[in-house]
């Protein structure tokens, strides 16, 4: 998906962050960090893109936040700051496969998030993702975010810096996309390039790698 927040703002301090790797017991404290770090945020980004703008929206962004994180325990990890108001989410690509949890997922996330009137444009966002990530086995930062009462304080850049460098060094690819020019700067520093960019949804999106 690209999401991404709170990240422009963090400092280096300097100093690294034991991980944590989440698990089922951590959903609930990763759920609300990101609608922490999502909800105040109105511009247009992959988010609001996929959540239904109306009074439910921060229900909405909950169940959004949920499926992410069921997606990243099936098919790749969750990553906490060691102050617990950070996370990074990512999936593998070798392992992610369709199964019957993830079509009742799917299903819950289109009547509860997205609404009715909204799937075909999300449909249509998903195959363009489909066509432009690659068919090599490569990492996939899904979402990450820092919660809003902490921001600034170095947390989310450390841990996607910690997260990735085990991966760079193994030259496996980093793919991540992004509708933002400030994120694809912020990318940039970390050693991202951008290898497409698409505006046949109406809007810029960027493809960048890693490796």
């Amino acid at each position: 998906k690209g999401f991404e927040k709170g990240i422009g703002k963090e400092r280096d301090s300097g100093k690294n962050l034991d991980l944590i790797e989440a698990n089922r017991q951590h959903k609930d404290l990763t759920v609300d960090i990101l609608v922490s770090a999502f909800e105040d945020d109105k511009t247009n980004n992959s988010i609001n893109f996929v959540v239904k703008q109306d009074a439910r929206r921060v229900e909405r962004m909950k169940v959004l936040m949920g499926y992410l994180f069921e997606k990243a325990l099936l098919f790749g990890k969750v990553f906490l700051s060691e102050n617990k108001k950070a996370c990074l989410l990512v999936i593998f690509s070798k392992k992610e496969r369709t199964t019957l949890k993830t079509i009742a997922l799917d299903i819950e996330l289109a009547f509860k998030c997205i609404g009715l009137k909204n799937i075909f444009k999300v449909l249509k966002r998903q195959q363009l993702m489909k066509r432009f990530y690659p068919e090599e086995n490569h990492i996939r930062p899904i979402i990450m975010g820092v919660s809003k009462d902490y921001f600034g304080r170095g947390s989310a850049a450390k841990l996607v810096l910690q997260v990735l460098h085990p991966y760079n060094e193994k030259r496996l690819p980093v793919i991540i996309d992004t509708v933002s020019d400030k994120n694809v700067k912020l990318y940039r520093k970390f050693g991202f390039k951008i290898k497409h960019k698409d505006e046949s949804l109406g809007y810029p999106i960027y493809f960048m790698r890693l490796n």
